[in-house]
């Protein structure tokens, strides 16, 4: 059995460390042993979680209200293809040009570029840039939007 030493507490802190070689198992074997349908979505779980670690969630008006949150790309027979955990402040993998939420949606989908699959996602991770990204990537992508988002053309304002 193989001994994990605690990481220090810097800037790359890795909040999953103990889990993280597990997860990136289960990444690797699900592209691995799998290819997934033409039809894929991104969306988040709430797992209830009542145990102490610092990337818990407190969302009070869910009946889970101590919780994990996993974001998941599944094909349309439900097979996870992809998942990353919500480890708190996603302001790292955000940029100038791309929200943390953008950001999470392409990392799920980094595998299946230019394989022309068709992405169905929730208004929580649209945006106009996103589509854009993701049509340059050769991916198909669709879903609910918001009228007040960022970069929202004219035609969605609320009247």
């Amino acid at each position: 059995m193989q001994t994990i030493q605690r990481p220090d507490q810097s800037e790359e802190y890795d909040r999953l460390w103990k889990l993280r070689a597990i997860f990136d198992t289960l990444s690797d074997n699900y592209a691995k042993f799998y290819n997934p349908s033409e039809n894929l979505a991104v969306d988040k779980v709430i797992v209830k979680y009542s145990g102490r670690v610092n990337f818990r969630q407190y969302i009070p008006k869910k009946r889970k209200r101590f919780c994990i949150k996993i974001y998941k790309l599944c094909d349309e027979a439900g097979y996870t293809c992809a998942m990353r955990v919500y480890l708190g402040n996603d302001s790292q993998s955000a940029s100038d040009d791309m929200t943390a939420t953008h950001a999470t949606v392409r990392n799920l989908t980094s595998r299946d570029e230019g394989l022309g699959h068709k992405l169905f996602l929730e208004n929580f991770f649209t945006s106009p840039r996103l589509f854009e990204d993701l049509d340059g990537h050769k991916i198909n992508s669709c879903g609910t939007v918001q009228p007040n988002k960022k970069d929202m053309h004219r035609d969605f304002e609320p009247k």
